[in-house]
């Protein structure tokens, strides 16, 4: 259904609270609409799948994890790309969210470089994720992971994807129906010591020591 009046993060969060979240067609189009799929796709905190080249990746790297050091660079590097959801609207949406505490990204840092990240919205004990990007090598896989561990440790029950790709299903993602997901969301509402900011980022090798020792 077509929004006809301004979106306000307060309503953003009304909608992912009910299920739904917003889209857009195309960066050009101003319209936003709320999308409520049949099949929904998940991330199990305890089910996320770090191949043997993956793991070993993340062991050599000197890449450097942050949490929010650029939300508004994760965003844009997210939407640039040939086609994208991600117009005008949507990003001040998340840009709100974000100055009030309840959109978060875990970014992958080379030197100075922002190399790659992962964004989303966060409401007790659901993390909605939005969109990933990468401008190296495994650098989006490399920042799931670092989230999927993050959430874990901060009490979150629901990694949201929306979708499921191929791609996130090499990681571990599933589908489920609506009426299991309802179910997880709720859940995952209930949750009120959930905490994004409760423990540090750490750094690739700590993400892969505890996800190698618990799978």
């Amino acid at each position: 259904m077509k929004d006809e009046i301004r979106l306000t993060p307060e309503l953003l969060l009304q909608g992912y609270a009910a299920g739904i979240f917003p889209m857009a067609e195309s960066r050009d189009d101003p319209e936003v609409f709320w999308v409520d799929p049949r099949m929904r796709g998940v991330l199990p905190l305890d089910g996320f799948h770090i191949s043997r080249s993956l793991a070993r990746a993340m062991r050599r790297t000197d890449w450097v994890l942050r949490a929010d050091a650029d939300f508004a660079g994760v965003v844009d590097g997210c939407a640039d790309r040939v086609d994208t959801w991600i117009n005008p609207e949507i990003r001040r949406l998340y840009m709100a969210l974000h100055d009030r505490g309840q959109a978060r990204s875990i970014e992958v840092w080379d030197g100075g470089q922002l190399v790659g990240g992962v964004y989303g919205v966060v409401l007790k004990g659901a993390f909605f994720g939005e969109s990933m990007f990468s401008r190296r090598p495994n650098a989006s896989k490399m920042a799931l992971a670092a989230a999927v561990d993050h959430l874990q440790r901060t009490g979150f029950t629901l990694f949201d994807t929306q979708f499921l790709t191929p791609h996130l299903a090499t990681l571990g993602a599933q589908e489920i129906t609506r009426a299991t997901y309802h179910a997880r969301l709720d859940h995952a509402l209930g949750v009120h010591s959930a905490d994004f900011t409760s423990a540090t980022i750490g750094s690739f090798q700590d993400v892969v020591q505890r996800m190698t020792q618990t799978s």
